[in-house]
């Protein structure tokens, strides 16, 4: 017969505040199984975790239940309190009666101390027929891949490497960088945002421990924690990068022109050109889809022989190419190439996208003097299109006045209801910098509120006021187009209870932050979920940031939620720590709760085959005839081959039959 024990948890005034915890307590006493029942303010609390301990030590309890908070946080704890006191420490049930009762029913004491003991008997009632399991361990492969090369993934990516772990750095650009690589300056100190990213873009491209993997993607993910396969597509460069020295001669004879992505279509690049003047790994790439092939050639084709010079005419792009690196005759794969890799632990730092301006009608999005902020980054940055200087697209004259709109797409119904984080100081800091260079320009910001909660960040909105910037708090209803290009800006002032009407030469949008269409294939390949916001969703808020649901793949920067630089390289740091954990232990541990299939039983219908959302089920032969066969290292114990089975085959550890069965009739007696 079991000996439970069933330790009733006060957790302060959560669940003591409304339910009765000493009636719950003696009624567990009452139990069939119980042996003792016993009653703690925090049995998470040493003084708890002892009292289960000791009486595990003396023989007292051979199960235990605890009658808490949410398995979720504190079910480790306790297993750990067992293994302590010497039992096997899937012996072990909790009651959720915080979460799942006195949180639900605070307005109904007496009715939550009835649940509470509902929950109690069932749990008692598992907890009796539990079974001792044993965990498995697998060797990890000491090797990490970063997806995604931007601040957040150059972070995680040396912060691995530092540590000794081979590393590979994916990114679907031709350069690291990222967003940051984009920027003129960065918000609170005005540090040159290149003259801080450069050296560790060149750190990274240099470490040898780091893999670059640059204008690549990730095509497929397969495995588990500590064994992860990872296919990645290497975009075709049309380019030897062995042979490339990055000299840009081909970008500056390629007759062909299109909109220039690193400077958000503002102009226009060269369809053989360099990401930008400071790209890692600096090498060229020829566009295809832009490629005018030129004199009639297609790729794959010797060149013709000119007949007066006997030399075979090249185009403009090989000709220039000092170092032989473009080769028209080769026989290119468009489709690029897969490189198979295999690596311990994954972390994903694909970033962001800002809004597009197209979304917002009233905003007049096609009128070329309204921008996104990322373009003016491009407008104001040395390196952008007009070298710095502050000029309207559509006519490149210096506009007297100008305008930033916050909250475009953020905290608003119709498009996305969360803040983007950052907007509020980054239309500060390109107003500042604008108005330092042009003080007689006329610059008005409008917002529904200054969100500036970082380190100094408020010192700096404050600097702002006193450089003269006009700071309205209101919505700006729309925008209309006057000859010559003007706008009109129609909004409302909230302090001064009026509209405002005025001109503006050139209209900052600040659009929200949002994942880019292409992660959703991502997050299937890995098996991450969004959260409400369509960001992906860590494995809990405060007590997991950088963790997921799928084991081993971590979280860093944007892709997670809108944050600042200082944020994301913490958070890019914290990843690191967390996927270095599995590879400096050297292996990974093996839930036993898992489903096991019993060959005797299985038909061999293969039901279970495509319903297991993690491909750990096979169709094997056994005695000359098929069976199901499930690969515990693939296995996630969610049991849904259980439940399918027709014929009873498949039991899942932990969550038997006969258990269940307990846990309904303790729950309907």
């Amino acid at each position: 017969m079991a000996k439970v024990g069933v330790y009733v948890c006060h957790c302060g005034s959560n669940i003591a505040g409304v339910i009765d915890v000493e009636a719950v307590r003696a009624f567990a006493e009452t139990l069939p199984d119980v042996a003792v029942a016993r009653k703690d303010l925090f049995m998470c609390s040493d003084s708890g975790q002892e009292m289960i301990k000791q009486d595990i030590r003396d023989g007292l309890v051979d199960k235990v239940v605890v009658a808490a908070c949410t398995p979720r946080t504190h079910e480790p704890i306790f297993r750990g309190a067992l293994s302590a006191g010497g039992l096997n420490k899937y012996l072990f049930e909790m009651a959720n009666i915080r979460d799942q009762d006195s949180w639900v029913h605070a307005q109904d004491p007496e009715g939550a101390t009835r649940k509470a003991k509902m929950l109690v008997a069932s749990a008692v009632g598992k907890a009796a027929r539990l079974k001792p399991l044993e965990e498995k361990y697998v060797d990890v492969t000491k090797a990490a891949l970063v997806i995604g090369g931007g601040v957040a993934g150059i972070f995680s990516a040396l912060e691995l490497a530092k540590m000794g772990f081979k590393t590979y750095l994916v990114e679907k650009e031709p350069s690291i960088g990222g967003v940051m690589a984009m920027l003129d300056k960065t918000f609170p100190t005005n540090d040159c945002s290149a003259c801080i990213l450069t050296p560790v873009m060149v750190e990274a491209g240099n470490h040898p421990n780091i893999e670059l993997l640059t204008y690549s993607e990730v095509e497929d993910v397969e495995g588990y924690i500590g064994n992860f396969n990872v296919k990645v597509r290497r975009k075709q460069a049309f380019v030897d990068w062995a042979k490339c020295t990055g000299c840009g001669a081909c970008a500056e004879k390629c007759p062909s022109k299109t909109p220039d992505e690193f400077n958000m279509g503002l102009s226009n690049r060269r369809a053989a050109y360099i990401h930008f003047p400071q790209a890692v790994p600096k090498k060229a790439v020829v566009d295809m889809a832009h490629c005018k092939s030129c004199g009639g050639r297609e790729l794959g084709t010797e060149p013709k022989i000119s007949e007066k010079t006997g030399k075979p005419i090249l185009a403009p792009c090989e000709k220039a190419c000092p170092a032989d690196a473009i080769n028209r005759s080769l026989q290119w794969d468009p489709d690029g190439e897969i490189k198979e890799i295999q690596v311990g632990t994954i972390v994903v730092a694909t970033g962001f996208q800002v809004m597009d301006k197209g979304w917002f009608k009233e905003m007049a999005p096609d009128n070329k003097n309204v921008i996104t902020a990322l373009q003016m980054e491009r407008l104001i940055s040395a390196t952008g299109p007009t070298g710095g200087k502050l000029l309207r697209p559509s006519d490149n004259e210096k506009p007297h006045t100008l305008t930033f709109v916050s909250c475009v797409g953020s905290r608003d119904e119709k498009h996305h209801t969360y803040c983007s984080r950052v907007c509020c100081m980054y239309m500060i800091k390109q107003a500042r910098l604008i108005k330092e260079k042009y003080p007689d320009l006329n610059i008005y910001m409008h917002f529904i509120d200054v969100r500036s909660p970082g380190k100094d960040y408020d010192e700096y909105y404050t600097g702002a006021r006193k450089m003269g910037i006009n700071i309205l708090r209101g919505k700006v209803g729309g925008l209309e187009v006057l000859p010559g290009d003007n706008l009109r800006v129609l909004a409302y002032d909230l302090d001064a209870c009026a509209p405002v009407e005025y001109e503006s030469d050139l209209v900052v949008l600040a659009t929200a932050m949002e994942l880019p269409p292409a992660t959703k294939k991502l997050a299937q390949t890995l098996g991450l979920q969004f959260c409400g916001s369509n960001f992906f969703k860590e494995l809990h808020p405060k007590l997991g940031p950088v963790e997921t649901s799928t084991e081993g793949i971590f979280l860093a920067g944007c892709c997670q939620g809108p944050k600042d630089i200082p944020d994301t390289v913490s958070q890019a740091k914290g990843a690191a720590a967390a996927a270095a954990v599995p590879l400096c232990q050297g292996r990974v541990k093996i839930e036993p709760i898992i489903s096991e299939v019993q060959t005797e039983k299985c038909s061999g219908c293969g039901i279970c085959v495509p319903l297991c959302p993690y491909n750990a089920i096979s169709l094997k032969p056994y005695a000359e005839k098929p069976r199901a066969v499930i690969d515990i290292t693939q296995c996630k114990g969610c049991g849904v081959c259980t439940a399918a089975c027709p014929s009873a085959a498949i039991v899942l550890h932990g969550y038997e039959e006969d258990q269940i069965f307990a846990q309904i009739a303790a729950l309907t007696a």
